[in-house]
């Protein structure tokens, strides 16, 4: 006895709101990041280059340290803030935040031999994808009409 789709029921598309979305993928992008920083360490000499004082041609005084930390803190906290500001602060912080991220992603080829290129050029690749993602997703952003919105406070009141 062999079922068809029809019969056998279709799956049921569960939707989620835009907020866990966003918030899903700046996990991914954190994820990306923590990962191609760690891989990294296994190119030849970038040990190296740490334990003088350097990384990626720069010094690794106070400015720099502060500089990484805040780099990635921001999309880290986008997770939070993704799950929690209101819509309007939230779909606006997110478009202005993945939009300065892309050139900050694409910098990260910058002076990378051609040997790394495959490495680079996916995980760059990845993370223009997930804040295009983001992007997307910010943009598309569903509105309520004045009707639907004004009978959910109604409804919300009682």
């Amino acid at each position: 006895m062999t079922r068809s789709s029809t019969t056998a029921g279709a799956f049921q598309e569960a939707r989620l709101p835009v907020q866990a979305k966003l918030a899903a993928a700046w996990t991914s992008v954190m994820f990306l990041y923590i990962y191609v920083d760690y891989l990294a360490l296994y190119k030849p000499g970038v040990i190296d280059d740490i334990l003088v004082g350097v990384v990626h041609e720069f010094d690794t005084g106070p400015t720099f340290v502060a500089l990484a930390l805040t780099l990635m803190a921001i999309p880290s906290l986008m997770i939070l803030l993704s799950t929690t500001l209101p819509a309007r602060v939230n779909r606006a912080s997110n478009l202005v935040v993945a939009t300065l991220y892309i050139p900050a992603s694409l910098y990260n080829a910058d002076g990378e031999s051609w040997s790394y290129s495959y490495f680079y050029g996916l995980s760059i690749g990845l993370e223009v994808l997930l804040l295009a993602f983001i992007l997307r997703a910010a943009w598309t952003w569903p509105r309520t009409t004045r009707a639907t919105a004004g009978r959910d406070l109604a409804q919300a009141r009682v």
